[in-house]
């Protein structure tokens, strides 16, 4: 059922007939309150929903006659500003279901593009979001010409219409063009400040997981924090990473990513490639779900499909189950570590079970560090200051030919004593 909510006069609303498409009967409640709550976040009031079970879409309108039948009388009937397709429709689909709705139509991915052009605020946010838009945007030129004003070549056929299509052509790959470069400047600074941070040899995670899983409210816990968490899909765009303090005098670097969702485009993907790689520098990853979704495991697979499409799904992984404080059964929580390999459960809100997941991840930063014995000149003295700052020291020995060192260390400090070690 559609949710309701009442416009202001300062902040408008616009109305929408949702068209859900899925296949499967069993995914029907979380395919609509996805939707709706994509339309939350981007402003959308839901009038009312269709729904339409395909398995492929029709060629000319994306949904069958009578769909689209029933659609323009509900649009019309409702007043609606706009039709609503889960689904990705092409240029073609979308300008015939507008003649026949007689309001505009907007697919999945455009809405998530605006959801995304809405929530960025850095410059790097906002060139790949426009990089992502004129992409999706691009084969759909043709669809703003009527047909006769895109008939090429032939006596009485050319005139201002084809001419006024490739201009605009030209002028989208000619921004792209430009967003690419500017992208690749941003990816240079941040190819250097990860660098930067590998100088200060701390293992690196990434916190992946479902849209609205948790992963900043999360970060706000571990690193104290104060960034944006907020219950509606992709709150945070831009990742932050942190220094994370865990027992015993392990560390860590932490990056909070960007929520991944069912059917992620891949126009979002690949403009999003360089915030995303992220991921793909980390060396473990820490995989919220939100068990107080249900269908945390759909939710689950959704975020492992992304995982593998960056080739980053083999990377060592901690399972975190987050929001138990939703689960009143303890049996439940028990189960559900249990069944996962290197799985913990707890409740980034309340604190619950933060002390299991911080000794999960130090005994993952154990598995990255490897044992060093050394003797170390003393003329090579910071080297040692360095083994504090950025590993965990068992034992020093300042004897009359150097300073003797045990240490765990990651592979980079390794390397650093490498020509010192006994």
């Amino acid at each position: 059922m559609a949710k309701t909510r009442l416009a202001s006069l300062d902040n408008p609303i616009e109305t929408a007939v949702l068209v859900v498409i899925n296949e499967d009967e069993a995914d029907d409640l979380v395919v609509e309150e996805e939707l709706e709550g994509l339309c939350e976040a981007a402003g959308v009031e839901p009038l009312t929903v269709v729904r339409q079970r395909l398995d492929r879409p029709y060629k000319g309108t994306f949904i069958g006659s009578g769909k689209v039948e029933e659609v323009a009388v509900l649009a019309k009937d409702l007043k609606a500003d706009v039709v609503l397709i889960d689904g990705e429709v092409s240029g073609m689909q979308q300008r015939n279901l507008e003649e026949a709705f007689q309001t505009r139509v907007v697919d999945r991915t455009q809405l998530i593009l605006d959801i995304f052009a809405r929530r960025a605020r850095t410059r790097e946010g906002m060139l790949q979001v426009e990089l992502a838009q004129l992409t999706y945007m691009m084969p759909k030129l043709m669809s703003v010409y009527t047909k006769f004003e895109r008939q090429k070549g032939g006596i009485g056929m050319r005139g201002p219409g084809e001419t006024k299509l490739e201009t605009d052509r030209r002028m989208v790959r000619d921004r792209i063009s430009k967003l690419k470069e500017d992208i690749v400047d941003v990816k240079r600074v941040r190819d250097q400040q990860r660098a930067s941070r590998r100088k200060h040899p701390f293992p690196f995670a990434s916190i992946v997981g479902y849209t609205s899983a948790g992963k900043s409210t999360l970060m706000n816990r571990l690193a104290g924090t104060d960034l944006l968490a907020d219950a509606m899909p992709f709150a945070t765009l831009d990742p932050t990473t942190r220094k994370i303090d865990l027992p015993d005098g392990y560390a860590l670097f932490l990056t909070d990513t960007v929520g991944f969702i069912r059917n992620l485009p891949t126009h979002l993907v690949a403009a999003f490639q360089s915030t995303l790689e992220e991921v793909t520098h980390s060396d473990f990853v820490l995989h919220l779900v939100d068990v107080s979704a249900p269908a945390w495991d759909v939710q689950r697979d959704a975020v492992m499909d992304t995982l593998k499409i960056l080739g980053a799904e083999d990377k060592p992984m901690i399972t975190v189950f987050n929001k138990i404080d939703a689960i009143d059964d303890p049996t439940v929580r028990r189960e559900l570590v249990a069944e996962f390999p290197n799985a913990v459960a707890i409740s980034a809100t309340t604190g619950e079970g933060l002390n299991d997941l911080l000794n999960a991840i130090k005994r993952q930063v154990q598995d990255l560090l490897g044992a060093v014995k050394a003797l170390v000149p003393y003329s090579e003295s910071g080297l040692v200051q360095e083994c504090y700052n950025f590993g965990r020291v068992l034992k020093v020995d300042y004897r009359d030919d150097g300073i003797y060192i045990e240490a765990e260390l990651v592979k980079e400090m390794r390397g650093l004593l490498a020509k010192y070690v006994l």
